[in-house]
């Protein structure tokens, strides 16, 4: 059997920053203004006040220090607090589109190859522009891509499952060279106005080509894929085409990113280390045997009781690269970033990519620096 790689990867990052110190400045205006209009409320005690923010309290929360995104200024504008862009006619490249196709030229120049060697294209992220045509098909369109392509969701761990199906269709022989795209656009769903959420999210778009019997120069062989989901309304994001006919009337917030944090930290943790730790076991492999941990980046408390889990208490940082600081939580990409800046194996050794979160869905993938 032909041996399957990341041959390839590629970021696009938004030309945006906003540090907590600036969402804070927002977001407590935003608090002020919405205690002033409702002052009388608040005093007979039919609503509660909002709470201010700090900085000091969302890198004790999170370890996140800033983030990138697609637009600042009404951003943090406490009148608006979402980001603003121009709406685009239909035959213009979707927004998606354009940042996926700059993630993927990286990704292929990063592999040594051009779009014509590429025979399929997957864009998998939390979030998707639109429900059809698919954005990846839009992609494959704008570079010149024969064969196939499609969309798929599978919230925090998209961008792995997008990887693991590309490995799969290599295995298959239905592609030989596949890229797979996350346009993670997450301050589109992200909730700005609530004091436990407002920091969480970062944009950003990546980009990973998976091939067979690949020439790249730094190229990891995919040893095995382990996949796991189960259902949980502790992250949730109801927004859908079938709001416009449910008889109801939502509220802003009721189509945004919730979670209940407490609740997936005890959950999830326990289940993505016993996840981390069978897949060794079916490989014949001791957590030490694995050099780096490429984790999912949405909070460094839950990374360091994974790798505390799997290692121990005295672990050196670069075993598990941490990236949420300066990008926050970029729902799939996170774990790729992390991945795409921070590999530094020698030939021979191995390590993991893991994504987790909303589903719950868990992807693993072994690696190994060939």
């Amino acid at each position: 059997m032909n041996d399957i790689y990341i041959s390839g990867t590629g970021i696009w990052t938004p030309p945006y920053k906003v540090s907590n110190d600036e969402l804070v400045e927002s977001f407590n205006k935003y608090v002020d203004l919405y205690n002033l209009e409702h002052a009388n409320e608040i005093k007979d005690g039919s609503i509660e006040p909002l709470v201010h923010s700090s900085s000091e309290f969302i890198v004790k929360a999170s370890g996140i220090k800033n983030r990138y995104v697609i637009e600042k200024e009404a951003l943090l504008d406490p009148n608006r607090m979402k980001p603003q862009i121009n709406a685009r006619n239909d035959d213009e490249l979707s927004f998606s589109a354009e940042v996926s196709v700059i993630a993927a030229k990286e990704a292929l120049n990063n592999a040594g190859l051009n779009p014509s060697d590429i025979d399929a294209v997957i864009v998998s992220a939390a979030n998707l522009q639109r429900a059809y045509p698919a954005i990846a098909i839009e992609v494959q369109n704008e570079l010149g891509i024969e064969g196939f392509a499609y969309d798929m969701m599978v919230g925090c761990s998209a961008s792995t499952f997008g990887i693991n199906n590309a490995y799969c269709d290599i295995k298959s022989g239905k592609s030989s060279k596949v890229l797979v795209i996350s346009p993670e656009i997450t301050s589109g769903h992200n909730n700005f106005k609530n004091r436990d959420g407002h920091f969480i999210f970062g944009d950003i778009c990546t980009a990973v080509v998976v091939e067979k019997n690949s020439q790249s120069k730094n190229k990891f062989k995919i040893l095995n894929t382990k996949l796991k989901t189960s259902f949980s309304n502790n992250i949730r994001n109801n927004y859908g085409y079938m709001n416009a006919i449910e008889d109801k009337e939502y509220s802003e917030s009721e189509l945004l990113f919730v979670q209940n944090g407490r609740k997936v930290f005890k959950e999830v943790m326990p289940f993505v280390s016993s996840l981390i730790l069978e897949q060794l076991n079916e490989n014949s492999l001791s957590p030490e045997d694995i050099e780096q941990y490429w984790l999912h980046q949405a909070n460094i408390n839950m990374n360091a009781f994974v790798i505390k889990k799997l290692l121990g208490d005295n672990f050196p940082p670069e075993r598990a690269p941490i990236i949420l600081d300066e990008y926050a939580n970029t729902s799939s990409a996170g774990s790729i970033i992390a991945f795409h800046k921070h590999n530094h194996l020698t030939n021979g050794q191995r390590g993991i990519i893991c994504s987790f979160g909303a589903g719950y869905s868990i992807c693993s993938i072994l690696l190994e620096k060939a």
